[in-house]
């Protein structure tokens, strides 16, 4: 027995995630991507994995860079989460990388992790990519994460656990 596609999409779509841009400096020039299939692999040595569509601009240059970036995202930055998936409608949303280590960093960002590429497999359709953690950096205060669920943006409001 086989599952198509979009009977996969609508089934893992049921498991909820957090919304990242991946970004990284490819021959000069800046490429971010919306990507919600992240996660935490190892933390000896620190680890993480992130999937990259084969057929997008990150995905072709995926093994020809030293590094990227992880950028969590907060509740108040689903412009951000859709510009960077290109399904955005109109003039772009307000936003800033900086050089950072591993790569690009987005400014605003709950979260960020700074990677080198320590390995990239072959995932059918998707590239799977390990990367070595370099930098970690935290934004101040408790900032509620952008979630998403069944094809919609959730709200996690009074989910923050105390202090």
């Amino acid at each position: 027995m086989s599952v198509d596609g979009r009977t996969l999409r609508h089934t893992v779509g049921r498991f909820v995630t957090g919304v990242t841009v991946v970004a990284m400096d490819i021959e000069g020039e800046l490429r971010a991507m919306t990507a919600n299939s992240f996660t935490s692999v190892s933390l000896d040595p620190p680890l993480i994995l992130v999937c990259v569509g084969k057929d997008t601009k990150i995905g072709h240059g995926i093994r020809d860079v030293a590094g990227f970036s992880i950028n969590i995202l907060g509740e108040g930055q689903q412009d951000l989460s859709s510009y960077f998936a290109g399904i955005w409608k109109g003039d772009p949303p307000e936003f800033h990388f900086v050089p950072w280590e591993g790569g690009p960093r987005l400014e605003g960002s709950t979260a960020a992790l700074g990677c080198a590429v320590h390995a990239v497999q072959d995932g059918g359709d998707h590239w799977i990519v390990l990367g070595r953690v370099l930098a970690a950096h935290r934004a101040d205060g408790q900032t509620l994460p952008l979630v998403f669920f069944a094809g919609r943006y959730l709200s996690l409001e009074g989910a923050l656990p105390p202090g």
